[in-house]
């Protein structure tokens, strides 16, 4: 199986450096936000059929939002979305544009074969 995970800050376009895993490695649970200066983002899961190093086809995609005190490290990460309305609503237009273009540039096969309900997701 394929996965890649992708984070966004909530508000922009273009992807961090580093992944939730990443991000989030070293951060406990908040247990009281007073005080936190927290920080939003998008983490979005792709998964696909194929090897670890490249997918044959995107089958599924999850969406959760983050919060993180990049200060203090702790933060929120809330339940994965799965539900194509449910991401829709999460992602900006901008975030589903370039995923689009991320996903069909760097695997095109894997998006030629991607059933309409996937490639649905990034429609407006």
């Amino acid at each position: 199986m394929w996965k890649r995970n992708i984070v966004f800050r909530a508000e922009e376009a273009i992807p961090l450096e580093q992944n939730e895993n990443e991000l989030f490695h070293e951060t406990a649970p908040a247990l009281d936000s007073s005080g936190l200066r927290m920080d939003t983002y998008i983490s979005v899961w792709l998964q696909g059929d194929g090897d670890e190093q490249a997918p044959t086809v995107y089958t599924s995609m999850y969406v959760r939002t983050a919060t993180l005190d990049p200060v203090k490290k702790v933060g929120f990460l809330q339940p994965l979305q799965g539900r194509t309305h449910q991401i829709k609503t999460m992602l900006s237009v901008q975030q589903k544009l370039y995923l689009r273009d991320w996903l069909s540039s760097t695997y095109p096969q894997a998006w030629q074969e991607a059933d309409e309900n996937f490639q649905s997701i990034f429609s407006d």
